[in-house]
């Protein structure tokens, strides 16, 4: 199970990199899987990350994806520097894309990037400037009941 020490780790995504897109969520889920985090657990954040860094491959220039673990949550957190989300309500909405045809060929932009982090995470915050950026908060709790 996790150790009672804090886990932190960062990595990098570098927009319309889509050769190496899904590497770093990737990466967070066999992190998760050694520690010996419930599977569906796993599953859950690796989804998350997935989601998030997509949308950086897809739309930012590049971002940071940290992910920090406790013995209570794991905590995902991403921050780009991209276009920003004109309209975040709507965003949210199933089925909603701003995906060009292009991405869309390459089986990408469905408009369930965001509402699948929501879905898989215990809490979401997003944050977004328009011409500045996007910021994520991704939180699951490693305990079934909750807490922070």
């Amino acid at each position: 199970m996790v150790s009672r020490h804090n886990l932190s780790h960062a990595f990098e995504i570098k927009g319309g990199d889509f050769g190496k897109a899904g590497c770093v969520s990737l990466e967070i889920k066999e992190i998760l899987r050694d520690l010996g985090i419930d599977p569906a657990i796993v599953r859950r954040a690796a989804i998350a990350a997935y989601e998030a860094e997509m949308n950086v491959v897809m739309y930012a220039e590049s971002g940071k994806v940290v992910l920090r673990l406790n013995p209570k949550v794991i905590r995902i957190t991403l921050e780009d520097q991209g276009p920003g989300i004109h309209d975040i309500e709507m965003a949210m909405q199933e089925g909603y894309t701003t995906a060009t045809d292009q991405m869309r060929e390459m089986g990408f932009g469905a408009g369930m990037g965001l509402p699948n982090i929501k879905k898989n995470a215990d809490r979401f915050e997003l944050k977004s400037k328009v011409g500045k950026g996007t910021s994520y908060n991704i939180i699951i709790h490693l305990n079934p009941e909750g807490g922070t």
